[in-house]
């Protein structure tokens, strides 16, 4: 068979909410789910929906078991769009698609994508365009407006612009923001600059040399104790050379004693050359005692600018270092200084640096929103004339849907989120266009407005809009919305309600037209939308050791659809009138089905 777009093909189930082990099969067209109300038809789509990447909870593992296991198996395309994020995933999507989810009741959940276990990021990325759920959910979501604008960009194509101005919006945001704080702090800056230069000039003016304050320490104690120094260097003087009997006087006297024997015992020889070798070093130590004699500091005024250096040096690396602060500090100190006034110095050609660029982002984000807000504009009437034909065909003849796109002025600042972010209001204009506010979407908003009965003005759908009237819209939009989606599986749950007679009538055919091209699931409670399904299960509760369960059976055979048709029609108290009713709508409709387009 030639897959032309994705398709689910096989669902299972097991040990989630009631649901004790259900495996379900499905085909082309439409498939119908049918069954009384609490039997667990729509834990059936929150299943699906976990499977396309929903947030699991552990309150969903049936009571008493350990964990539910979830498995969907897909059958892929091999041109869809599917196929090539399975492939840039690093998945064949010739094998198809098949996930799985182990939810555990104790949180450690698990996902399996074609057996490799894998992540939730991951699982939403290669189900993106498989399927379509459209539930109760869906119906709040149409009525909370700032969903609108998403509709409206998934109709358009626009998402790629609105993202491009998202990421310009970023850049430009914190630009903008930091260029306000710098205009509104100059003054500040330029305060605490003068305050760093002071200390910067307080630091260099001393002069400092590296470990300087050691050797001030070495200079303060040898200045200390100078006299003492002088005294002991000129002992040592007296005692070598100066005094009688002085240390070289007497060694002298020894070498010329042993000078006459010499040429009588050699052996005196080596003697004689220690004592002269001994003679010549005291003779040189005499002489340098005597330079360093010359060389002692003995004037009070030194030590005190020794110490009052000292002093100085001391009372630098405490006040910018504290207590314990070095020499190496200090310095480091000094170029972190330095390097802050660097950063800030030129703060105003920095701020016309800055406000260059922000022009710049600005024109250009300008410029996009103001294409994409064309583009929705343009999108806008076309949505509204195609949602309004969907509805005339499900009984709304006469209704008028209407997409207002709307900007907000720039002095409006009490609808602005940039209202408070600029000290500076003369940036405000790096966020507007032609007068109009910028918004990470652009400059657009959307809402959604209908009149449902003729000579009534559109009013919001939160306004107006009664719970029929709400599931026709829903469908009408997904059909519209459909063309433009590359889902192959569109999902409805609670696409009947607050709806009946003729209207479910045409829903029925409209969710059959549907078929033609995508693979429909809908969930149902009327008969007049069953009996056009293709393929018919019907969902029921049994209770079996004490426990309830959910069951589904396929309605293979014709009569059992023409039963469960006379059930949904006359509930527990079924005629041979109904049933042949139901034969009737049923044998109808199968003889009509080729008619549909």
């Amino acid at each position: 068979m030639l897959i032309e777009k994705p398709m689910l093909r096989e669902l299972a189930i097991k040990n989630f909410a009631i649901i004790d082990d259900i495996k379900i099969s499905f085909s082309e067209g439409l498939s119908i789910l049918t069954g009384e109300t609490g039997a667990g038809k729509s834990i059936i789509i929150e299943a699906v929906n976990l499977l396309l990447g929903g947030r699991a909870s552990s309150d969903l593992v049936r009571s008493g078991e350990s964990h539910a296991e979830l498995e969907v198996f897909f059958m892929i395309a091999p041109e869809s769009k599917a196929a090539k994020i399975m492939k840039n995933s690093n998945f064949d999507p010739s094998e198809g698609l098949q996930v799985k989810r182990v939810i555990a009741l104790n949180g450690k959940h698990k996902i399996f994508i074609n057996l490799r276990q894998s992540t939730i990021q991951t699982l939403k990325l290669v189900t993106e365009n498989l399927a379509s759920i459209s539930s109760q959910h869906a119906h709040q979501s149409l009525l909370n407006e700032d969903n609108h604008l998403d509709t409206l960009d998934s109709f358009a194509g626009t998402f790629k612009e609105r993202r491009e101005i998202q990421t310009i919006y970023n850049e430009l945001l914190p630009l903008t923001k930091e260029l306000s704080n710098l205009k509104a702090n100059i003054d500040r800056i330029t305060e605490e600059n003068e305050f760093l230069r002071f200390q910067i000039d307080e630091i260099e003016n001393a002069k400092i040399q590296p470990n300087e304050d050691e050797t001030l320490e070495i200079e303060r104690n040898r200045l200390k104790n100078g006299s003492q120094i002088f005294e002991t260097i000129q002992s040592g003087i007296n005692e070598i050379y100066s005094k009688d009997e002085s240390i070289l006087e007497r060694l002298g006297a020894i070498k010329s004693e042993f000078d006459k024997f010499c040429q009588i015992d050699n052996s005196l020889n080596r003697g004689t050359q220690t004592l002269n070798r001994t003679i010549i070093e005291l003779e040189d130590l005499t002489d340098e005692l005597r330079r360093l004699s010359d060389r002692v500091d003995l004037d009070p005024d030194s030590l005190e600018k020794t110490q009052a250096r000292l002093d100085l040096i001391q009372k630098l690396k405490r006040k910018y270092c504290g207590a314990s602060g070095t020499l190496n500090n200090l310095f480091n100190h000094l170029e972190s200084m330095k390097s802050k006034i660097s950063a800030t110095n030129n703060i105003q050609d920095k701020i016309t640096e800055m406000e260059k660029r922000a022009n710049v982002i600005s024109e250009q984000i300008g410029q996009k929103a103001l294409k994409l807000s064309k583009k929705r504009a343009e999108a806008a009437n076309r949505l509204s004339n195609l949602a309004e034909c969907e509805l005339k065909e499900l009984e709304m003849e006469s209704a008028k849907f209407k997409i207002a796109v709307s900007q907000t002025k720039a002095e409006n600042r009490a609808v602005s989120p940039q209202s408070e972010l600029f000290p500076d209001d003369n940036l405000s204009h790096l966020l507007t266009v032609n007068g109009m506010k910028i918004y990470p979407t652009g400059i657009d908003k959307a809402l959604f407005l209908i009149a449902p009965n003729p000579g009534e003005p559109p009013k919001p759908l939160n306004k107006i809009a009664s719970g029929g009237e709400l599931s026709r819209v829903v469908l009408a939009l997904k059909a519209t919305l459909s063309e433009n989606e590359p889902q192959g599986t569109l999902i409805f749950d609670e696409v009947d309600s607050g709806i009946g007679g003729r209207t479910s009538d045409k829903v029925g055919i409209k969710l059959k037209s549907l078929s033609k091209k995508y693979q429909v699931i809908c969930i149902t409670h009327l008969a007049q939308i069953a009996k056009y399904g293709d393929n018919h299960y019907k969902i029921a509760k049994q209770v079996k050791n004490n426990r309830t369960s959910t069951v589904i059976t396929q309605l293979l055979d014709h009569q059992e659809r023409i039963n469960e048709i006379a059930r949904m029609m006359g509930g527990t108290n079924i005629s041979q009138a109904t049933i042949d009713h139901a034969a009737e709508m049923l044998n109808s409709t199968i003889s009509s089905s080729s008619d549909i387009a």
